[in-house]
């Protein structure tokens, strides 16, 4: 196939460039600093400029293109939660979207499936009981901004695509993401659970999550919002347990809730709060994850 991937030089997307080359698909990459980004590609993937923004000349490559991946977006972590970085939050991933939608309905053959990824923070703050993806949306800024954005990839489905949205856990994998974070303070002897542990932490294995992506594009019956997270539920303070175990050391200092609120600020509730969801719609479709459990993942990515 011929397949357009944005957000395709971060932690996901240089996994899922790789494996689909591996496949022998064709592959493109929409970048805003392609001559930066270029290094570290697969030889195979056409890097293309663009502004996230608008429809321009990479606009081209979606025309006749089979399927589009929307991964593009400010990171979530990159810097504290500012009035002017919560609008780029949001901008960069309305924007991406607009910007896929108004290229899809000038293209003369347009792509058959477009995958765009949003968070399991769509639930917001859930204590109990779980969450299936017919859940009504959380409140909050995280929760809105996965509203705002499923809505402005969802509206590309007027064009005619085919509209997948992969609500992810934190993805885990090697070299980087939110578990290079997690690990440096139990290499130093000094991790625990952060909060009160008790939070739950929606979670998937970065090789599970782009085999999701090729899953949804190859199943027709796939549309509408995915809980991508594994099967195995576990609480913040069994993560860290768990990590520990791996690591060969102790998960004995847990990092209070206000001390993470004051160093943090509003970004702290990604990490302080969760809600346990489950990836309902995958295994109705019978996806077989990879890792369902956290043990054999971790041991997978940090040995």
């Amino acid at each position: 196939m011929k397949i357009v991937v944005t957000g395709g030089t971060g932690f996901v997307g240089r996994a899922l460039l790789a494996r689909l080359v591996s496949e022998h698909h064709e592959v493109v990459a929409l970048t805003r600093t392609p001559a930066s980004q270029r290094a570290g590609l697969p030889e195979r993937v056409t890097v293309a400029p663009w502004d996230g923004q608008t429809a321009g000349p990479w606009a081209a490559h979606v025309d006749g293109a089979d399927a589009v991946i929307n991964l593009a977006g400010e990171p979530l972590d990159a810097r504290r939660w500012t009035p002017a970085q919560k609008e780029r939050i949001i901008g960069s991933r309305v924007g991406a979207a607009g910007a896929l939608r108004e290229a899809i309905e000038r293209a003369a053959k347009k792509p058959a499936v477009v995958v765009s990824a949003s968070g399991v923070d769509y639930y917001g703050p859930v204590e109990s009981g779980e969450v299936r993806e017919d859940a009504p949306p959380g409140e909050g800024f995280l929760a809105g901004t996965c509203v705002r954005w499923e809505h402005a990839a969802l509206s590309i489905g007027s064009a005619g695509p085919r509209i997948v949205i992969l609500r992810c856990g934190v993805v885990l994998g090697k070299g980087g993401g939110a578990l290079r974070k997690l690990v440096l303070p139990f290499r130093l002897f000094v991790g625990g659970p952060l909060g009160s542990g008790r939070q739950w932490f929606p979670w998937i294995h970065r090789d599970d999550l782009v085999s999701i992506i090729l899953f949804v594009i190859a199943r027709k019956d796939a549309r509408g919002p995915f809980n991508v997270v594994a099967p195995e539920s576990v609480t913040m303070k069994t993560f860290c347990a768990v990590l520990g175990k791996v690591l060969h050391r102790p998960s004995w200092a847990p990092v209070p809730g206000p001390a993470l609120r004051v160093a943090l600020g509003e970004m702290a509730g990604m990490v302080l709060t969760g809600r346990q969801a489950v990836p309902a719609k995958l295994q109705e479709l019978g996806y077989t994850f990879r890792f369902p459990a956290l043990v054999p993942a971790l041991t997978d990515i940090l040995r």
